[in-house]
């Protein structure tokens, strides 16, 4: 509210063409939190969105829609629209299975991206970006996501706003990166060239987080202290790549995105849980061959025909097909809601909505108002104007130092230290990177888990640390930092101490 009050008061004070980019930043601040899906090709991002969201609309075969960039929000009406280049609009019906129909029908080479409009209850509280893979050999995919996040046109059909000013409003305010085990060395660079693009700000671990997906299909024995179990194993290798992506993601997160899809979106059925009961009935030996490889699964003589395991497959892999008939059998009663619960729990999905909840959902507001000031900046920049800049530049000062700022403080404390714009020694690096990314004072703390009292006399004593690191011993740019840590630490001891 008081970024949305600043852009109202400096409306006035500045040109017609920062006015009305000032204005697509209120809206911007009036809307849901923008989650930007990305990641390489085939690593499954249309599939997770689908699970996100709850309902298989966003294609993912390779196909013309793959290579756009797609916007899924609230609306009142389930609709399409086609976005072109020049500004116009076309709509158009879901598919009869309600996905996005395969074929668009018009030229896409003059589409900028799709509006997907949804009644659906998750899109209230923030939209989903499905976008291209990074890394594509189709430029025309990555042209599309460049432009919609990084030089998108505004989406109130104004032309007061020329090309600077669309670059420094536009953009996702959060990224969620999806990786896959063979995780590429460039993989960070990947992630840093794709935030760049959001109103030229640096992503950290308050608006970015990653998930290890198709974790199903990781050979354990091949990671150390996995015992051969899966998903142990995929905890271990996401553990790895957070420290390779550090500290650009809050948090590396393994997640079966095609059972997490199937299990959300309504494509396991009924009728998918009666042929697991047939399958679960079988011989653990000849059950234990076809579970070998997807080739034995679906050529093996049983009495489920071919062509219903190959569907089975396509919905649950093999991992998925083991872990509902293991549940069968140790409950031979167990009902098909109660098997879709099982597959959901197995596909991890929960875990990553709830990390969503936590870095995301939970500091929306502060994301928001933190995009919109870097969007206020870049625009008086833009203006060519040194007076301009300057009546921006004073506002943005004294709108930080008021008490209430300091959430936002806090966040530019934190992208400082994660770009390594401020250096900081390691540990106390990391312990900035704590405080700001975590929603739970005990993960803020670094004493998950610990009393209250031991919590509040830690707070108080980082309280008084960073104080004194500030005033003896720290850069001016150091210095900065310390006092915004110094203030959070004292307001989680009043938080704490409070009845």
């Amino acid at each position: 509210m008081s970024v949305a009050n600043l852009c109202h008061r400096l409306a006035s004070q500045v040109s017609p063409r920062t006015a009305a980019g000032f204005a697509e930043v209120q809206r911007r601040l009036a809307a849901p939190l923008q989650v930007a899906v990305a990641g390489r090709i085939k690593s499954g991002k249309s599939t997770l969105v689908n699970a996100l969201i709850g309902r298989r609309v966003a294609p993912t075969d390779v196909g013309e829609c793959t290579r756009l960039v797609t916007r899924f929000q609230y609306g009142t009406v389930d609709r399409v629209e086609v976005v072109f280049t020049d500004g116009t609009k076309q709509v158009l019906p879901f598919a009869a299975d309600g996905s996005i129909p395969a074929e668009l029908g018009v030229d896409i080479k003059k589409v900028s991206h799709l509006e997907a409009y949804l009644t659906n209850a998750v899109l209230q509280g923030m939209t989903v970006i499905d976008t291209p893979g990074l890394g594509s050999l189709d430029a025309a995919s990555v042209s599309r996501t460049e432009q919609l996040l990084g030089a998108a046109q505004d989406d109130t059909g104004s032309d007061n706003l020329d090309d600077t000013s669309r670059n420094a409003v536009a953009g996702a305010e959060a990224v969620l990166y999806v990786v896959t085990q063979g995780v590429r060395a460039d993989d960070q660079q990947a992630l840093a060239a794709f935030t760049a693009a959001t109103a030229s700000r640096e992503a950290g671990p308050v608006n970015a987080i990653a998930v290890l997906n198709k974790a199903d299909t990781i050979v354990a024995e091949t990671v150390e202290g996995s015992g051969g179990d899966i998903w142990l194993a995929a905890k271990l290798l996401a553990e790895k790549q957070a420290s390779t992506l550090k500290p650009r993601v809050a948090d590396v997160l393994p997640v079966i995105g095609l059972i997490a899809e199937s299990a959300e979106s309504g494509g396991f059925t009924s009728a998918d849980a009666d042929v697991l009961h047939q399958l679960a009935d079988l011989d653990d030996d000849v059950l234990e061959t076809m579970l070998i490889s997807a080739d034995i699964f679906t050529s093996w003589e049983c009495d489920v025909p071919a062509g219903v395991r190959l569907r089975l497959l396509e919905k649950l892999d093999l991992y998925g097909v083991r872990r509902a008939v293991d549940a069968i059998r140790a409950e031979p009663a167990i009902t098909a809601g109660a098997l879709r619960r099982v597959l959901l729990d197995a596909s991890g999905l929960d875990a990553v909505r709830q990390r969503l909840a936590i870095v995301f959902a939970a500091r929306a507001d502060g994301i928001k108002a933190a995009a919109a000031l870097a969007s206020v900046t870049a625009l008086a920049h833009a203006s060519g104007d040194p007076g301009e800049r300057q009546r921006v530049h004073d506002a943005i000062e004294v709108l930080l130092a008021k008490p209430e700022a300091h959430q936002l403080r806090l966040l530019e404390a934190l992208t400082l230290v994660a770009s390594g714009a401020v250096d900081m020694p390691e540990d106390l690096a990391e312990e900035v990177l704590r405080v700001g990314s975590n929603a739970d004072l005990g993960a803020q703390l670094g004493l998950p888990g610990a009393a209250r009292p031991e919590l509040a006399a830690h707070a108080l004593e980082r309280a008084g640390w960073w104080r004194s690191f500030a005033s003896f011993g720290a850069t001016p740019a150091q210095s900065r930092v310390a006092h915004v840590v110094h203030r959070a630490y004292f307001l989680i001891w009043q938080q704490i101490r409070m009845p």
